[in-house]
């Protein structure tokens, strides 16, 4: 799908080619790329250039034209969707975008063009870097305010009466589940502000007559911003593990507490069997047999057996 963002209406123009500012390809057609190449005179990478991993394939400049890309990006706020590249081509004249997922930040910018457009290529440019700086903030933020929730839910004690509510192992699966999903999320985050840590500097970086003075400036400020994002990213980050190294550490516990409980019960049911066992052996010379209460003492000696053993390890801390 290729949509057209024009200049400023009253702006001065030679052709009708322009009266544009940013052209935005969203999954773009073989004929869709093959009209934007002809009509302005540019080269657009295909999708396997643009998931090009190299840091000299993603940035470079031909003839006054820079080529950009991020061969990661996805819509860090759904897992559903897949990871897929982004591409700019920004010349003095048009700006071309070339994408193949859903941008909450595009979607934001395309939003603030509709009332007041940009003014040329570069700021269009800009307009969508902050927006994705913008748009990285407020996922970040989400991100933090999920782990703090899970925080709360792993390490906060809750009362019922007088009894501590434990965690089910339902409980902890779907825990682990939740941190695993907002860690992936946040390593979502952290790709697209890798890319946008390349770009962003060499647009800014060197004096070009293609990028005004103003623009540069906005451009260093969301550089800025980017490099502060990563930082706060990798505290989330850090944080993620953290909490799933508890989560599992509160697994390992609690299937500890089964094992022990698991062998107390075996060990407690070991001396009333003893005692049966001797008693169910039923020779001549055992004196408690002609006993009128021989039964009742048996019977007592396998529960007492049984309730020493408890006695004991409660007294350890063992139970």
């Amino acid at each position: 799908m290729l949509t057209v963002y024009p200049a400023p209406a009253g702006s001065s123009v030679s052709s009708p080619a322009d009266q544009v500012s940013w052209l935005d390809l969203f999954d773009p057609t073989e004929t869709e790329r093959k009209s934007v190449e002809s009509t302005y005179g540019l080269r657009l990478p295909s999708r396997e250039e643009l998931s090009e991993i190299e840091s000299s394939s993603r940035i470079g400049e031909k003839d006054g034209v820079l080529y950009l890309n991020m061969p990661i990006v996805a819509y860090a706020g759904a897992l559903e969707e897949p990871s897929s590249p982004l591409g700019f081509v920004l010349s003095k004249d048009v700006l071309v975008t070339i994408r193949y997922t859903p941008l909450r930040s595009f979607e934001a910018a395309a939003a603030k063009f509709a009332h007041n457009r940009p003014s040329s290529s570069v700021e269009a440019f800009a307009a969508i870097i902050d927006e994705m700086v913008d748009s990285m903030a407020d996922l970040l933020e989400g991100v933090a305010a999920e782990l703090d929730d899970v925080s709360r839910k792993i390490f906060l004690r809750r009362r019922e009466g007088r009894r501590k509510r434990t965690q089910s192992n339902e409980d902890l699966r779907r825990v682990l589940t939740k941190v695993g999903s907002i860690g992936d999320r946040a390593s979502r985050i952290r790709d697209i502000l890798l890319g946008l840590q390349r770009i962003v500097p060499f647009v800014s970086g060197l004096e070009r007559e293609l990028v005004p003075h103003d623009v540069r400036g906005r451009l260093k400020a969301a550089q800025n911003d980017v490099l502060s994002l990563t930082d706060y990213e990798l505290h989330l980050s850090n944080k993620v593990q953290f909490l799933l190294d508890a989560v599992l550490g509160l697994i390992n516990t609690k299937q500890n507490d089964i094992f022990t409980v698991l062998t107390v019960v075996s060990v407690v049911g070991i001396p009333p069997t003893l005692v049966a066992s001797i008693y169910g052996m039923n020779f001549k010379n055992m004196p408690e047999l002609g006993w009128a209460w021989g039964y009742e003492f048996g019977l007592g000696m396998i529960v007492l057996s049984a309730v020493i053993p408890i006695l004991w390890f409660k007294w350890k801390g063992w139970l």
